[in-house]
């Protein structure tokens, strides 16, 4: 297939799609015109093993295949209504992928509709990392200000590390060594540097709460304030497990160090390529 034929193809498929509730769709009846089938019958049928294959992968086929009605020009300024198909990008992939491959309209499909499915999955891996250092970044935030708060009251920076001991064990079940050594935490590294997103968060919500009742109720001392962050945190610990989330049993995540690296380095080749482009 010649450059041209490729870049016509992809400004075709690019105008074709549109959004319906913020998610990118096509119609089944225009696709069906860029994949080269002349018959909407023939086409149903590769709607039907692209459903078939969603099914067997686990999709919700109403999410990526809803039926919908298409009102098109019957001529001499008439209306007819006709069976449509919204299709997502997943959805376009499966049907490119269940074509016939000898068409080139297909082939472009199935390399076209692969690359952005990709690409979709990289946006989605690439917003679950930035939402876990923000996650971290936020914890750190929260404990700088407790530990603000606690040495007002009292509590030296000694005292503070014991009563944050004290609530990482209440809400994990386990002393901190305990759980670096489970989890394979390096002795120097704190543990939350290695938590999945939703232990930071709820270690942040456990400080937030200690914060928040220590000035309310006007707490002072290490051992009245270090029974409120244990009583805090074991407020948070019932509150996952009851929804079946067991904090000591998720598994440990990547550095967020290291994935703080990854991001910055992603950034940089971007506005690398920027400059190239100009």
């Amino acid at each position: 297939m010649k450059s041209e034929e490729i870049k016509h193809l992809f400004e075709q498929f690019e105008t074709a799609a549109s959004e319906l509730e913020g998610v990118e769709c096509w119609s089944a009846r225009e696709l069906q015109t860029l994949l080269g089938y002349s018959k909407w019958e023939n086409f149903e049928k590769v709607i039907q093993k692209a459903k078939d294959a969603a099914t067997n992968a686990g999709e919700e086929i109403a999410y990526h295949f809803p039926d919908v009605r298409k009102v098109i020009d019957a001529g001499k300024g008439a209306k007819h209504e006709i069976d449509d198909t919204l299709l997502t990008r997943y959805a376009c992939y499966l049907i490119a992928q269940n074509g016939d491959s000898r068409k080139e309209e297909i082939a472009f499909a199935q390399n076209y509709f692969a690359v952005q499915t990709r690409r979709a999955e990289l946006v989605e891996q690439r917003l679950l990392e930035y939402e876990r250092v923000k996650a971290r970044e936020k914890l750190s935030q929260t404990e700088k200000q407790l530990s603000g708060i606690l040495f007002e009251r009292g509590v030296d920076s000694q005292g503070f590390a014991v009563i944050r001991s004290k609530g990482d064990q209440a809400m994990f079940r386990l002393t901190t060594q305990m759980l670096k050594k489970k989890m394979g935490v390096p002795d120097n590294r704190p543990v939350a540097d290695f938590l999945p997103t939703i232990s930071i968060k709820a270690k942040d919500l456990a400080a937030e709460m200690t914060g928040l009742n220590v000035q309310s109720k006007d707490l002072k001392g290490q051992n009245k304030i270090e029974k409120e962050h244990i009583d805090n945190n074991l407020a948070v610990r019932n509150m996952l497990t009851q929804r079946g989330i067991v904090p000591e049993n998720l598994p440990p995540a990547e550095d967020v160090k290291r994935l703080q690296r990854k991001l910055d380095g992603d950034e940089k080749k971007l506005l690398k390529e920027k400059k190239k482009r100009k």
